[in-house]
């Protein structure tokens, strides 16, 4: 692997744990604050996608490690909106979701130039679990 690919390839999985890591510091902030009928849910639903962004960000970081980079510790820097409103939650998380999706997207054929299958493969399950939870919140959000 060129030097070039490797560092692009860890640029791009820095950039994918800044988001993991933002969307846990969003997640477990709106499972907090989510009221009224919809707290039964959603605060459950939030604070599984907490659990899954950790996970996420835990592949993340090892592929950097394995990569000998340097792994990232701040969130992405875009603002996590402040509401008790449970659409714009779910319209947050469906934004957040969604670049996710495209960031692993753009990271997948990085992997697949270096030829490390392993890696390819658990990247591919965070991808897909990403772009589930597109689709489940843009079923949430319909009216």
């Amino acid at each position: 692997m060129s030097p070039t690919s490797k560092e692009n390839l860890v640029n791009a999985l820095n950039k994918a744990l800044a988001w993991e890591l933002r969307a846990i510091a969003m997640y477990a902030h709106y499972s907090a604050y989510v009221s009224g009928i919809h707290r039964l849910h959603l605060s459950n639903h939030f604070n599984n996608e907490v659990n899954e962004s950790v996970m996420h960000a835990s592949t993340v970081r090892s592929a950097i490690v394995k990569l000998d980079g340097i792994a990232i510790t701040k969130r992405d820097k875009t603002e996590i909106v402040h509401t008790s409103n449970f659409k714009e939650m779910l319209s947050e998380a469906f934004d957040t979701e969604k670049k996710a999706a495209e960031t692993y997207g753009e990271i997948l054929p990085l992997v697949e130039e270096i030829g490390d299958t392993e890696l390819f493969d658990a990247l591919e399950v965070v991808y897909f679990d990403e772009q589930r939870s597109v689709e489940e919140l843009r079923m949430m959000l319909k009216d």
